[in-house]
C-alpha cells in the first residue's frame, strides 16, 4: 500500500471521526473514489444516501430505531396470513370463514397473499440471476434472518412460498407499463440450478429477494419492476462485505433503507406513465443528446444523421445507473462519484455523454450497424466475463480477482471508468 493511499485513507478517517461530519468535505473525498479498507465505503454510502445523520452522537439511536422498524416489517409482511403461530410476539387469528383462502372478497388477507405471489415470482426469477457469473450471491450469508429461519418456529420463508405457490408453473412478469404477463410453463430453478442450502441457512440472493419484496409491499404504487434488482445488488454487496462485523450483521436492514432512499430519487424512471414528464426517463434521455449537442456538435449531428436515438442505448444506462454496463468493481466506483455529487443524476447524464465522446472517433467513422452495436453492447463487459469474486471487499487494486481475457472485452474500448469519470467531471466544470 503506497504512502499516498495510506494518507487518503487517513483523510477519510479524520472526516468521519468529526462529531458533526462535513457533508461538503465528505463529498469531495468520495467523488474520487472511496477506499474499501476498514469499511469506509459502506459507511460513506450510508451517509451519502441519507441513512445516517451527520451528527455521530445520533448514529446509535437512529440505527436502533431503523433496524427495529425493519424487524417489524419482517414480522408483518413475510409471514403467511392465517398460518404463522407466534413465539416471538407475533400473534394472528386462526383462519375464519370470513378469511378463508377461497374467499373472493378483494379485501381478504388471502386474496392479498395470492396477489403478492405474482410480484414475488418475478422478484424470485430476477434475484436468482443477479450477477450469475459471480459466486457471492449464491453463497450462504453469515447472518441469516433468525426470525424467519429459526427451525423452532413455523414461519414461511419466501423460498418455500415460491416453491409452494399455485402459480409456480407460470412466469409472471410485471413491466414498466404496469402490465402483468403470465406464461406457462415456468422452468423450475430452485433445485436444478442452485445448490440447496441446509436448513437454517440462506443465500445472499434470498436476502435481496426479501428486501425487494418488502419494498414492493410498502410501495404498492410501483411495487416491483424488473431492473430494481440491479439497483439493490451493488448496495447489498457493499454492506454485506463490510469488514466491520457489527455493520455487516445488519446489512439487510441497512440495505433496505438505503435502497428505499435511492429509489425515492430514481423511481420515476420505472413508471411508464411519467415517461414524458419533466421527471420521466424520456426527458432524461433527451437531456443526454441536448448535453452532447452542447459539448460535441459533430458527434451529435452524426448520431442524428444516422437516426440513432438515445432510447436505443441510454434507457438502460440511465434507469439502471450503468449497473449492467461494467463489472461490479467499476459499477461501485462509478456510484462513489454519483452518490457524492450534489446533482448526482445530472452528473449521470454527463457520464453518459463522456462515454459517447470518448469513443467519438469510432462513432464518426462507423455506419449505423457498427455504431448501434458499439452503443448497445457496452454491457458485454459484464456479459462476457466469467469471474469468481472473493468474499472480501473489492477495489481497482484487486483486478487480478477477475480473470477476464482482454479479447472478451467486446466493442466498447474504454475499460477504465476513472477515465470516463474524469471526462464527465471536465464536462461538468466546463458548463
Amino acid at each position: 500500500m503506497s504512502t499516498l493511499y495510506k494518507n487518503r485513507i487517513e483523510e477519510f478517517r479524520i472526516a468521519l471521526n468529526e462529531p458533526k461530519i462535513s457533508l461538503t468535505k465528505l463529498r469531495e473525498l468520495c467523488f474520487s473514489g472511496i477506499p474499501f479498507e476498514g469499511g469506509l465505503r459502506s459507511l460513506c454510502w450510508k451517509i451519502l444516501l441519507n441513512y445516517l445523520p451527520l451528527e455521530q452522537a445520533q448514529w446509535n439511536s437512529s440505527l436502533k430505531k431503523q433496524r427495529e422498524i425493519y424487524a417489524q416489517f419482517l414480522k408483518e409482511m413475510i409471514i403467511q396470513p392465517g398460518i404463522a403461530k407466534a413465539n416471538l410476539g407475533i400473534f394472528r387469528e386462526d383462519v375464519t370463514l370470513e378469511d378463508h383462502p377461497l374467499n373472493p372478497n378483494p379485501d381478504s388477507r388471502w386474496n392479498t397473499y395470492f396477489k403478492d405471489n405474482e410480484v414475488l415470482l418475478q422478484i424470485d426469477k430476477d434475484v436468482r440471476r443477479l450477477y450469475p457469473d459471480m459466486a457471492f450471491f449464491q453463497r450462504p450469508t453469515d447472518y441469516p434472518c433468525l426470525l424467519i429461519m429459526d427451525p423452532q418456529n413455523e414461519f414461511e420463508t419466501l423460498r418455500r412460498r415460491v416453491e409452494q405457490t399455485t402459480l409456480k408453473s407460470q412466469t409472471v412478469a410485471h413491466n414498466r407499463s404496469g402490465v402483468t404477463n403470465v406464461c406457462s410453463p415456468r422452468k423450475t430453478t430452485s433445485a436444478n440450478e442452485y445448490e440447496v442450502l441446509p436448513n437454517g441457512c440462506e443465500a445472499h440472493w434470498e436476502v435481496v429477494e426479501r428486501i425487494l419484496f418488502i419494498y414492493a409491499k410498502l410501495n404498492p404504487g410501483i411495487a416491483y419492476v424488473q431492473g430494481m434488482n440491479e439497483i439493490v445488488g451493488p448496495v447489498y454487496y457493499t454492506f454485506a462485505t463490510d469488514p466491520n462485523t457489527e455493520w455487516k450483521e445488519h446489512a439487510e436492514a441497512d440495505t433496505f433503507f438505503c435502497f428505499t432512499n435511492l429509489m425515492s430519487e430514481i423511481r420515476d424512471n420505472f413508471i411508464k406513465s411519467l415517461d414524458d414528464s419533466q421527471c420521466g426517463i424520456t426527458y432524461k434521455m433527451e437531456n443526454v443528446y441536448s448535453t452532447l449537442k452542447e459539448k460535441d456538435m459533430d458527434l451529435y449531428l452524426k448520431l442524428q444523421e444516422q437516426n440513432i436515438k438515445p432510447q436505443f442505448f441510454a434507457f438502460r444506462w440511465l434507469t439502471l445507473l450503468l449497473s449492467q454496463e461494467f463489472l461490479l468493481p467499476d459499477v461501485i466506483r462509478i456510484w462513489d462519484s454519483l452518490f457524492s455529487d450534489v446533482d448526482r443524476f445530472d452528473f449521470l447524464i454527463l457520464v453518459c455523454c463522456a462515454m459517447l465522446i470518448l469513443i467519438r472517433d469510432q462513432l464518426l467513422v462507423g455506419d449505423f450497424t457498427i455504431n448501434m452495436r458499439l452503443l448497445q453492447t457496452v454491457g458485454s463487459f459484464r456479459k462476457a466475463a466469467r469471474w469468481e469474486l472473493p468474499l472480501g471487499p473489492i477495489s481497482k487494486d484487486r483486478v487480478g480477482d477477475f480473470s477476464v481475457p482482454k479479447a472478451q472485452f467486446l466493442d466498447y474500448p474504454i475499460s477504465d471508468v476513472d477515465l470516463i469519470l474524469k471526462k464527465a467531471k471536465e464536462l461538468q466544470d466546463s458548463a
